[in-house]
């Protein structure tokens, strides 16, 4: 068992809250809404994409998804161009948003159906963490998988994807290659990974 998210009985309330600045709006965000949490995990909020990533930093959940194949390889996805955050970045197998309502597992299956095509798998729950930049603070729960399955990389999402030595992981450390989000969180868990063969 792993620690999830808590939501409230009812929809938790909209943020930025209406202000004079900020009025808000009667109608339904077009965009992605995303749980605001407690480090907990207690949901107290829903906002937008968007205003999670303007620099006001609320705590909001991601989902991590690290593949290790039984030669201890890593598998990376290089992110796409597209991307307004890192584009060409090598990074986590599968990584994104929880979606206001979802539980973390329901996020991961879905992320990784969108990303790299993976539907069947048993991920192995392996740490949660923080992670914060000058834009955003992210909850990350994250989970690994033992398997060499086969994947089919989204183009709008991955440009490509490919499995890592350690060696080749070492090597590229520190050099504008992996985001750095990966960067550290592997230093955190890479002995847990390398325990799961």
């Amino acid at each position: 068992m792993f620690p999830d998210l808590v939501y409230p009985l009812e929809p938790a309330p909209v943020f930025p809250r209406p202000s004079v600045d900020h009025p808000g709006s009667a109608a339904a965000s077009p965009e992605e809404m995303l749980p605001l949490i407690e480090p907990n995990g207690l949901v107290y909020g829903q906002a937008a994409r968007s205003w999670c990533h303007s620099g006001t930093k609320p705590l909001h959940p991601v989902v991590h998804l690290h593949l290790v194949d039984r030669f201890g390889r890593i598998y990376l996805q290089k992110r796409s161009m597209t991307k307004d955050l890192l584009p060409g970045y090598w990074d986590t197998a599968v990584g994104g948003h929880i979606t206001y309502g979802e539980l973390a597992a329901e996020a991961l299956y879905r992320e990784a159906a969108e990303e790299i095509g993976l539907t069947r798998f048993n991920p192995v729950f392996v740490d949660t963490w923080e992670w914060e930049t000058e834009r955003d603070r992210e909850f990350i729960f994250i989970f690994a998988c033992v398997g060499h399955p086969d994947l089919a990389p989204d183009n709008d999402e991955v440009t490509e994807g490919r499995w890592w030595t350690q060696e080749e992981l070492t090597e590229a450390i520190g050099k504008n290659i992996l985001t750095p989000n990966f960067e550290a969180e592997y230093a955190r868990i890479q002995t847990r990974l390398l325990a799961l063969l």
